[in-house]
């Protein structure tokens, strides 16, 4: 999809949506050429998160829970700023930290996403990936 729309240096990183590449474009074009492709593919709407290689090293420089364990600590990609109060409306809290970053929601979970009742209303059209994996994708987007 990605080397048909034109990019290049692509190469995925595990089967959870993501890719790194090179474009020329600017950031809306590339989106809406991604979320065009996705649903001729898929037959429905499939939203895109996208980010520079500057914005995923600022993103894993930002992690406000650096000295938790990287595999229970996510970034919740949004599309826009979270709104200041988003973290007021959670629900389902247990021993979950929060934080907000510039389009990100930061989240430790300290026994493990899997087992927590969390529920984020700001992070419904988000994705989350957690710190090792954001720690790769910065790595083979520095590649030359």
């Amino acid at each position: 999809m990605c080397i048909g729309a034109g990019f290049e240096h692509v190469e995925t990183y595990i089967a959870s949506g993501n890719v790194v590449f090179a474009s020329k474009a600017a950031p809306e074009r590339v989106k809406a050429e991604l979320e065009a492709r996705l649903l001729a593919y898929a037959g429905k709407p499939v939203g895109v998160m996208l980010r520079t290689a500057a914005e995923m090293t600022a993103v894993l420089k930002a992690n406000p829970f650096s000295k938790a364990e990287p595999k229970r600590t996510y970034a919740i990609f949004l599309d826009r700023p979270p709104r200041r109060d988003a973290l007021d409306h959670v629900v389902g809290r247990s021993d979950e930290e929060m934080r907000l970053g510039a389009r990100e929601i930061f989240v430790h979970y300290p026994s493990g996403m899997g087992r927590s009742k969390l529920k984020i209303p700001e992070a419904k059209v988000g994705t989350a990936r957690n710190m090792n994996t954001i720690a790769k994708l910065v790595e083979l987007a520095a590649k030359p």
